[in-house]
């Protein structure tokens, strides 16, 4: 178990694709571990490989409804659509509007390597797509509507109220 260094906005690796991994070795199993307990620290809702520095398809996820792993995830569907605010543990401290589906299903690989079939609506969706687009390269603010906004400005402007 370790907190790993999240890469933020401006690290090459961020804008990497990433590659295909083959089996789940020790320290894969590890990565994923280490990525949870990133997440969970960070208080984040997902994160991806690249955001600790490494290029591999590996996904965690947790809405509130326990932690999700996909490895080597692909979107086969995605319907609806749904637009508000989203971060980004790699963009700290900043939001922005962006839209994306209301439900994904997705095909990936557990931790035992067994494929499997997920599907999500509302902010699940949304995270899949987020963290999928990591392992491409793309950061959520290629997507941005408008500008983005400075949480802690939010944060502030609430504690004036």
């Amino acid at each position: 178990m370790a907190i790993r260094n999240i890469r933020t906005m401006g690290d090459r690796v961020l804008t990497k694709k990433c590659r295909t991994v083959e089996e789940v070795t020790p320290k894969i199993s590890e990565l994923i571990t280490d990525m949870l307990d990133t997440m969970y620290e960070a208080f984040g809702v997902g994160l991806a490989a690249p955001q600790v520095g490494i290029l591999k398809r590996i996904v965690v996820i947790d809405v509130g409804e326990g932690p999700i792993v996909l490895i080597n995830p692909v979107i086969t569907e995605t319907d609806g659509e749904q637009t508000g605010d989203e971060g980004c543990l790699s963009v700290p401290g900043k939001v922005g509007v962006v839209t994306r589906p209301n439900h994904v299903k997705v095909e990936a690989y557990n931790e035992d390597m067994e494929k499997f079939e997920l599907e999500g609506t509302e902010l699940l969706a949304r995270a899949i797509c987020h963290e999928c687009e990591h392992l491409e390269g793309v950061l959520y603010v290629e997507h941005v509507q408008g500008e983005l906004r400075d949480t802690a400005a939010e944060y502030d402007e609430d504690e004036e109220e």
